[in-house]
C-alpha cells in the first residue's frame, strides 16, 4: 500500500459495486426522471468519494486520526446536491478527521463483510493505525430484497461482532419486520457494549415531508442534515 521509498500511499479501492442496477429501478429509470435524475449521481459520487480517500489515505499513513465510513447509498450522499451535502459531509466538519469512505451504492451487509471491512481492517493493518471513528449505515438494501432479508438474522449479528468496538451504527426508522430484525441484532451489540447507536427510531424522523429527493426514496440535502444532527448526537457533539 506505500511505494518502497516511503513515497505517495497507492490505496485501490473502487466505492462502484461493480454490478448492473438492478432491474426495477433500471425500469424506473426510464420512466420517472426522478429517478434517473437521482441514478445519474451513483458515478460521479463514487468517484468523488474516490478523490476524498485517496487524499486521507496519505494522512492516515502519516498517523493521523481518521474515519471510516462503511454503508450503502446513504453514505454516498445519493440524492443530495453534492456528494459533500450527503450526511458524510454535512457531518465533517464538526468531525474533523480525514475520511475513508468506503461505502457503495446497493450495498448490503454482505458487502460490508466481504469487501469494506477487509478494506479497512487491510488498510488499518498496513499503518499500524486504527480509525479512531468508524460509523455503519446499513441493512435497506437487504430489507428490499426477498432473498437478502432472509439472512439479516444471522449477517447483521455477524456483522456487528467484527466491527471495532464503539463503532456507531444507525438504526433503521420503519417499524416493518425486516427493520425490527436489522434494529434487534444492533439493541443486542448496544447493550452488550461492543457499538453506540445512532438512533433514527425517533419523532423527528417519522416524516420525511420536504426531505427527499426527486426519486422519492433518497434524502435531499435538508434530509441528510436531520441525519448528520442524528449520528452527531451519538457522538455527543
Amino acid at each position: 500500500m506505500t511505494d518502497d521509498d516511503g513515497g505517495t500511499v497507492d490505496f485501490r479501492y473502487s466505492n462502484l459495486s461493480g454490478r448492473p442496477t438492478g432491474p426495477v429501478v433500471s425500469a424506473l429509470s426510464r420512466v420517472l426522471r426522478g429517478v434517473r435524475e437521482v441514478q445519474e449521481h451513483v458515478e460521479p459520487y463514487a468517484h468523488h468519494w474516490e478523490r476524498v480517500n485517496a487524499a486521507s489515505v496519505q494522512q492516515v499513513a502519516a498517523g493521523a486520526r481518521w474515519w471510516a465510513v462503511l454503508g450503502d447509498s446513504m453514505s454516498q450522499g445519493i440524492g443530495a446536491s453534492a456528494a459533500d451535502r450527503g450526511w458524510v459531509g454535512q457531518l465533517a466538519t464538526r468531525v474533523d478527521l480525514p475520511i475513508v469512505n468506503l461505502s457503495f451504492n446497493g450495498a448490503r451487509i454482505d458487502d460490508v463483510l466481504g469487501r469494506q471491512l477487509p478494506a479497512m481492517e487491510d488498510l488499518a493493518l498496513a499503518h499500524r493505525n486504527r480509525p479512531a471513528l468508524v460509523t455503519l449505515m446499513v441493512g435497506n438494501n437487504d430489507m428490499n430484497s426477498r432473498s437478502w432479508r432472509r439472512q439479516i438474522p444471522t449477517a447483521m449479528p455477524d456483522l456487528l461482532r467484527r466491527l471495532p468496538r464503539g463503532t456507531v451504527v444507525a438504526t433503521q426508522p420503519g417499524a416493518q419486520g425486516s427493520a425490527l430484525m436489522v434494529n434487534e441484532a444492533i439493541d443486542v451489540a448496544a447493550r452488550d457494549g461492543r457499538v453506540r447507536v445512532a438512533e433514527f427510531r425517533v419523532p423527528d424522523m417519522r416524516s420525511w415531508r420536504g426531505r427527499l429527493a426527486a426519486d422519492h426514496f433518497h434524502p435531499n440535502d435538508t434530509g441528510y442534515a436531520a441525519m448528520a444532527t442524528i449520528i452527531a448526537r451519538a457522538l455527543d457533539l
